[in-house]
């Protein structure tokens, strides 16, 4: 067995070893004789380790877990893993080599295991890398393990993972320290003129540089990267999605800036929006309205609040204030270590593998409170992202850039 599974000292400290046994007594207690982890947030909190390659884990019900991943990407992954080379092997496009075999062959020979119950990932989302089993996986491993029986067992992860431990909240707040680095970095740049003749994808690499420096390993999103809209490109329907593109900074337009970290796995993730020269008028009532929305929000967050709750809350300040048409009524998203995106809670909601949006938030979840103003009619929009704790009377905010809009000259 490899590093970091006795260090507590280390506030980066996760305890791999007793989440593999907690997932070994949920199996127990279902009957699962083995659990096939294809998805990359299992492989993310079993692993500790980076996964980019289609992989799997399978978890006997005594002992420690095997890593299957492309061949070419194995040693790498056991050597930032807690887990050893015995226990990441690599599957190839080889007679008998590919995962398939490899896979089945390790549960039927190494496992003993023939006519058992199998935990796989089946389910659906809007996350593209999340990684439950093709159809074509799930009828091949059927074929290959023909005596045992299949079950879906994705609960038991999505459970576990719902409340974050110590070690895991510290990776994440390291990560949103670092984002702030690149916000610090971004806006030094456009500040004096500096934003004359600079592109979109210039900031994003501005950013990028920065966070580099500070220890980031990857601008995580699936998204672009980090994300800049100017001008137009801010108001767009949604707002939620918006690579760096060559487009030109100019004078007169709103700067929505997206920047995105990762620090062993945890994720930094805020937005912060900019006008470029002096407002307007009704472009500062633009702004006024979402930065008192975004305090209203991060007020109201705590343990004992649902979704759909708060959403109708925020809601209703939107109409009071007349600018409902303008936002997109919703204000977060679920996260976890690298994969984990999207959904918030156990997918047990009127809509399978979506949030239920009468979740009751918890003391230790951790989210990301996520808000889109947008007005295409005008040119204009904002966005608001940043992780946050779920406390028992509030929330903790983990980027520590200060809410507002600024104008740059």
């Amino acid at each position: 067995m490899s590093r970091n599974t006795t260090n507590t000292h280390d506030p980066f400290f996760i305890d791999f070893p007793n989440r593999i046994s907690q997932i070994q007594q949920a199996m127990a207690q279902e009957g699962i004789d083995v659990y096939l982890g294809s998805r990359l947030r299992t492989l993310s909190w079993t692993t500790d380790a980076f996964c980019p390659w289609r992989s799997y884990i399978v978890i006997p019900s005594e002992g420690l877990p095997t890593v299957f991943t492309f061949v070419i990407d194995a040693a790498r992954i056991a050597d930032d893993s807690w887990l050893d080379e015995d226990h990441v092997l690599g599957y190839a496009p080889m007679g008998g080599m590919d995962q398939i075999s490899v896979i089945s062959g390790f549960i039927k020979d190494n496992l003993s295991i023939t006519n058992g119950r199998i935990g796989v990932e089946n389910g659906m989302s809007n996350y593209l890398p999340e990684g439950n089993l093709t159809h074509y996986e799930y009828e091949q491993f059927k074929l290959a393990l023909s005596d045992a029986e299949f079950v879906n067992a994705h609960h038991i992860i999505d459970r576990l993972s719902l409340i974050k431990d110590e070690g895991t909240i510290n990776r994440f707040r390291e990560a949103s320290r670092i984002v702030d680095v690149g916000h610090r970095a971004v806006k030094d740049a456009l500040e004096n003129g500096g934003y004359k003749g600079m592109t979109e994808t210039e900031i994003a690499g501005i950013a990028a540089l920065a966070m580099r420096r500070a220890g980031s390993v990857w601008e995580w999103s699936f998204t672009g990267g980090n994300e800049i809209a100017s001008g137009y490109r801010t108001g767009l329907a949604g707002g939620a999605c918006t690579p760096a593109t060559q487009r030109k900074i100019q004078e007169g337009e709103p700067l929505m800036v997206d920047i995105h970290a990762m620090f062993k796995l945890g994720l930094g993730d805020h937005s912060h929006n900019y006008f470029i020269g002096t407002a307007t008028d009704r472009q500062w009532w633009h702004a006024n309205n979402f930065i008192d929305l975004v305090s209203l929000c991060l007020k109201t967050y705590k343990a004992g609040v649902s979704p759909v709750g708060l959403a109708e809350e925020m809601m209703d300040f939107a109409e009071e204030r007349g600018f409902a048409d303008y936002m997109v009524p919703g204000f977060e998203h679920g996260i976890g270590m690298m994969g984990d995106e999207w959904r918030i809670g156990p997918s047990n909601g009127p809509i399978p593998y979506w949030t239920d949006p009468d979740h009751i938030y918890q003391e230790n979840e951790l989210i990301i409170c996520a808000m889109q103003y947008a007005c295409p009619d005008e040119n204009i929009g904002f966005r608001y992202e940043n992780p946050i704790i779920i406390k028992k009377d509030g929330c903790e905010p983990l980027s520590r850039f200060p809410l507002g809009i600024e104008e740059i000259h």
